[in-house]
């Protein structure tokens, strides 16, 4: 047996092998279909985001739409004619949900809730995206006799949901966007 393990191991060794296995490897994971993921690209060289720059959302969706580094993000209404779509970001709503209780009746879990409404409009008014709803929901363990580190965690986790969801908003605007210009007359 340890012959046979010592074998084994000298034929993993032996570069052609490891490069076999790798490239095996690789095309086992095309062929599924996973790949990473790659920076989202709109067709839009700017776009206008209906709130100021002090929300934690907008802070969020300016940095994914900066990574792209092609499409100005305009925040100020007296750019707005500038701008060639309209993003109306709608009121977020937050929730915490209790989802268990201890035997003496104190909380021992939440679901936190992130819902943000959205819809994508051209300067004439032509609806690209209706109104549209992008919700995360993240279940959270709790202990009272840490409630100051769990009160940090839970700012923590919706930052990172304000994340995603504008990275979300962004791929479906997007989508919606390079639809609505092949749909566009070229001149």
């Amino acid at each position: 047996m340890n012959k046979l393990v010592k074998s084994f191991c000298f034929y993993l060794s032996t570069p052609l092998l490891t490069q076999v296995l790798v490239l095996t490897l690789v095309l086992t994971l095309e062929g599924c279909g996973f790949s990473l993921k790659q920076q989202v690209d709109l067709p839009f060289t700017s776009i206008f985001v209906n709130q100021s720059e002090l929300t934690p959302f907008v802070r969020e969706f300016r940095k994914s739409v900066a990574s792209s580094g092609r499409v100005e993000v305009i925040t100020d209404p007296k750019r707005l004619d500038q701008a060639q779509v309209i993003l109306e970001i709608l009121p977020e709503r937050t929730d915490q949900i209790i989802l268990g209780r201890t035997a003496v009746g104190t909380i021992n879990a939440y679901q936190l809730r992130l819902m943000i409404p959205f819809k994508l409009r051209t300067q004439d008014g032509l609806e690209i995206i209706p109104e549209t709803e992008v919700s995360l929901f993240r279940d959270l363990s709790f202990n009272e006799t840490i409630a100051l580190s769990k009160e940090a965690e839970i700012t923590l986790m919706f930052t990172n949901m304000r994340s995603e969801i504008g990275r979300q908003i962004m791929r479906r605007v997007a989508t919606a966007g390079k639809n609505w210009s092949a749909e566009q007359p070229t001149h």
